[in-house]
């Protein structure tokens, strides 16, 4: 079996499938995987046969990048999202020549489905995050710039009006890419992105989907990638030589300005050491006290159990490698589905959020909360329970649907 799997994101949306990719060569399989070119060297350094998709993404963590300042305007969001779509069904045919099955990633994954369709073979759509999927039991998520016509419609209207949307902002380059594919027309992008029977990769314990739902979806637990590498021996130093210290980092979206020094003076109210991930934003510490270290990309699976408190953006892979961990957690959410684990982690008990632009204030506030006794001790229970067979029950769904 040959599988092309294909997203469009950043670090959250392409580890998924990597994991995925990594599993199904161990069962034999070959795998494909199209994704952005950050992600080249990740994914050939494991034996994944990768091909770039749209352009680089890592800019988009800059203010001042062309392509942040593109999407600034409602104008410069349509002509980028155009560009994308046409990119797509330019790119994957080729690469899914050959391929049994497509797994696509991401919504704006727009033309996976065509892709497989032209070419005969099963599409399965995943999300991470229940949200993303239409449900009579949550509200859509909001992108930037894609605000309801009225939020305090029901439901079932902002579903509604969430489908009208998907069709006036991708419905044309769609039909018109299709019609070129000799396809015919679609009259609900969003149900044909997602299918009746979508997967949900995310964890049942920390992002349950909940229904009820026109749709059929098989949750499947979290495709978590399997990481072995060791910490550096600096890191290791570090660690070694104090209490646990608390560790902060956005990933690879943008972090508000001025957020290492918030997170450092937070760190020190409470006399704890700071790890600063610099992430795509880069960020970098603000002295050369002893009590901080900024790192790059690094093993989560094996930092996160040795840290006091894990804040982070709330994107779905962090927030469940920090879950897993059973570490408290200050969530700092910014857009689609980070309020929804904001809201998860308090429900649990496992932590708290920050609304709004975080100050050392109330950074200093979230970790006073978190660093309570009761609240370490419920990370501890949850993290038993999340589960890590995700990617084995998906590799199995898949290899015996094709």
């Amino acid at each position: 079996m040959r599988v092309l799997l294909s997203t469009i994101g950043t670090r959250g949306e392409v580890q998924p499938l990597v994991a995925l990719a990594v599993r199904l060569r161990e069962l034999g399989q070959e795998v494909r995987l199209c994704a952005p070119p950050d992600f080249r060297e990740w994914a050939e350094g494991l034996g994944i046969s990768f091909a770039p998709l749209g352009p680089e993404l890592r800019s988009t963590a800059k203010p001042d990048s062309a392509m942040t300042k593109a999407m600034a305007t409602p104008e410069g969001r349509r002509a980028m999202a155009e560009a994308m779509v046409v990119d797509q069904f330019e790119t994957m045919p080729d690469v899914a020549e050959g391929c049994d099955a497509v797994v696509a990633g991401m919504a704006l994954n727009i033309a996976a489905h065509s892709v497989a369709e032209r070419k005969g073979i099963p599409y399965f759509f995943t999300a991470y995050c229940p949200i993303t999927l239409p449900s009579l039991h949550h509200r859509p998520p909001v992108f930037p710039g894609w605000a309801p016509k009225n939020p305090d419609a029901a439901i079932p209207a902002l579903w509604a009006d969430d489908a009208e949307r998907w069709n006036r902002q991708w419905g044309d380059v769609l039909d018109a890419q299709r019609k070129l594919l000799g396809l015919p027309p679609v009259d609900d992008v969003r149900g044909h992105i997602f299918t009746e029977q979508p997967w949900l990769a995310a964890d049942p314990v920390l992002a349950p989907w909940r229904g009820p739902s026109a749709l059929d979806v098989h949750q499947t637990g979290a495709w978590i990638l399997p990481d072995h590498s060791p910490l550096s021996p600096e890191l290791e130093a570090f660690l070694d030589d104090g209490e646990p210290p608390i560790y902060f980092g956005f990933g690879s979206i943008r972090a508000p300005e001025e957020i290492a020094k918030a997170m450092i003076e937070a760190a020190r109210a409470h006399g704890r050491r700071a790890i600063v991930f610099r992430g795509w934003t880069e960020l970098a510490l603000i002295d050369d006290e002893p009590d901080c270290v900024a790192i790059g990309d690094v093993n989560q699976q094996a930092l996160f159990p040795r840290v006091a408190a894990v804040v982070h953006h709330g994107g779905a892979g962090t927030t469940t490698a920090a879950t897993r961990a059973g570490v408290p957690q200050v969530l700092v959410p910014q857009m689609f589905d980070q309020p929804y684990f904001a809201r998860r982690v308090r429900d649990l008990g496992v932590g708290t959020s920050i609304t709004g632009e975080p100050t050392a204030e109330s950074l200093a506030s979230a970790l006073a909360e978190v660093l309570r006794p009761e609240v370490a001790s419920s990370a501890a229970r949850v993290g038993g329970e999340v589960r890590t067979d995700g990617v084995d029950v998906a590799a199995k769904l898949l290899m015996e649907a094709v």
